[in-house]
């Protein structure tokens, strides 16, 4: 595909779109671009008494393709919607962290569903196994059932062995693809740089940025028939009580009984759209302005605490995207007219919102792609480019000066007095400032006895503690570390070869952390 250089007309058709995208209730909602919409099985739409939006990654109400399809198919066939949001306990790294943030959004959906016809069921299992058999028992009255396309995670091998499930009982199962700017469909290839990733979105992009989802899909269920929970699915796997899904007594409780890992906390912040909102408004308002020269200073409150949300789905990319294009006072008739792939320049607009921007579109949805297309090996050490794999494999008998296990990684129990504060923050916060996440990572890589073994512990770590981890864009700054995305670097270096290095001292020169080793770590540093 090619990007025309007259830009003007595709605006135009653009601003169009956008003017009818809001809509009024009660006005007919058109369809979610078809290249974000995937049959999972063979099985047609059939008559049933409702459609099922099945929720899975795209946890939210607002501006989402999902649900809009969803209440699209609902309003085409003239039956009601249900929304089933279920969260079991045997997924990988469960625990109190990641339960209570799921559990947040899960109470801010039914408040906005219960001002609709929309039946919403959220279920919590309390044991693993007991929510064996929900989906397919509410799906088998649905005419069809509609899900989140998620590129990453257990979810894809969810979804199709949905699929096959739904495709015996004659039920159809849709895919809705809200991940991102850029359609997962729309690239047929993998990008091993940035730089080439950027080039593309700039060609490719200005034909999706129109198809934007409706901001407020709800607004336009108010003509669906009232749904209802079949008395059945109440019986057997009843809803989550109100009270388990605010701060209570009730749900410390009900957390404590489950089974998984509790020695993982819950995080001091919440999950949710609401949450989610109050971050961007927080960042738009007090931190943008000064993200191009803080965003690496880990003394600094820059970064925009966005990603957990973006991971759990309780914002989507568009609604942050808009409303910097609001803040700025943009419009698609300033984008550059021709693609240069540089990282500034083309949306033209102040410098700290293009270097959030490239952040957001380019850095995070290069990881999208290539889980999306290597879903087999995207978190596997094959995946690595060629170049990387070949320069660690051959240093891999050099001597390591530290060696530690996992565990004592794990318990920040290094020689290294700003590693060991980031992987305090880790464990207290579920994130690591976003500079130092990438000492995080190097360090790894030269204290563990192996290349392959430091990609386990990244892995490992990062998925156990952080409440963005488990996520296209994580998996991108683990094998970042390890060389995916970037390129050989000199002089070759003893362990690390030609990977990209990185050091405390230098770290400590660059940017300010003497706060940062108050802050999160007991002893006092050398490098202060």
């Amino acid at each position: 595909m090619t990007f025309s250089s007259d830009s003007s007309s595709a605006a135009r058709a653009a601003s169009r779109l956008v003017a009818t995208a809001s809509g009024a209730a009660g006005a007919t909602l058109g369809p979610v671009p078809a290249l974000r919409v995937q049959a999972v099985n063979r099985a047609a739409v059939r008559p049933g008494r409702f459609v099922l939006y099945w929720m899975i990654a795209a946890r939210r109400t607002r501006s989402s393709f999902a649900l809009q399809h969803a209440i699209q198919r609902a309003e085409s066939l003239g039956v009601p919607l249900i929304v089933l949001e279920a969260l079991r306990v045997g997924y990988p790294w469960a625990s109190p962290r990641l339960h209570r943030f799921v559990m947040d959004g899960m109470a801010d959906q039914r408040l906005r569903f219960a001002a609709t016809p929309i039946a919403y069921h959220a279920y919590l299992e309390p044991v693993a196994g007991h929510g064996a058999g929900l989906l397919e028992a509410l799906a088998g009255e649905s005419s069809l059932v509609v899900t989140d396309a998620f590129p990453c995670f257990f979810l894809p091998r969810m979804v199709a062995a949905a699929g096959r499930k739904l495709e015996d009982l004659g039920v159809r199962l849709e895919a809705v693809d809200g991940n991102g700017l850029l359609p997962l469909a729309a690239a047929d290839k993998t990008f091993y740089a940035a730089a080439h990733f950027r080039r593309f979105l700039q060609k490719e992009l200005p034909r999706h940025l129109a198809a934007r989802p409706v901001p407020d899909p709800l607004a336009y269920a108010q003509g669906l028939g009232r749904a209802h929970i079949p008395d059945v699915i109440e019986a057997r796997w009843p809803a989550v009580p109100d009270v388990l899904l605010q701060a209570s007594t009730e749900r410390t409780h009900f957390l404590a009984s489950l089974p998984i890992d509790h020695d993982v906390p819950e995080v001091d912040y919440r999950g949710g759209e609401r949450a989610a909102e109050a971050a961007l408004d927080a960042f738009l308002t007090r931190k943008l302005v000064h993200y191009a020269e803080a965003r690496n200073e880990p003394e600094q409150d820059v970064p925009s605490g966005l990603s957990p949300y973006l991971h759990f789905g309780h914002i989507g990319v568009h609604t942050i995207v808009e409303r910097v294009w609001e803040r700025e006072g943009w419009s698609l008739e300033r984008l550059a007219p021709k693609p240069n792939g540089a990282r500034e320049g083309w949306w033209n607009m102040s410098v700290q919102a293009e270097g959030f921007l490239d952040e957001l579109i380019t850095w995070r949805e290069i990881g999208y792609n290539f889980a999306h297309l290597r879903p087999d090996d995207y978190d596997r050490w094959e995946s690595l480019p060629d170049w990387a794999r070949h320069t660690m494999e051959s240093h891999a008998s050099d001597e390591r000066p530290h060696l530690y296990t996992r565990d004592e990684l794990e318990q920040a129990a290094t020689h290294d007095p700003l590693w060991n504060a980031a992987q305090r923050q880790l464990r207290r916060e579920g994130r690591i400032h976003n500079y130092l996440r990438m000492l995080w990572g190097k360090k790894i890589l030269e204290w563990s006895a192996s290349p392959q073994e430091a990609l386990a512990n990244l892995i490992a770590l990062n998925n156990r503690w952080s409440t963005d981890g488990r996520n296209p864009n994580s998996y991108s700054g683990i094998f970042w570390t390890l060389g995916r995305f970037d390129r050989p670097w000199g002089p070759e270096r003893k362990i690390f070869g030609t990977i990209r290095y990185m050091s405390s001292d230098n770290t400590a020169k660059k940017v300010r952390v003497k706060d940062y080793l108050l802050r999160y770590g007991p002893e006092r540093s050398r490098l202060l």
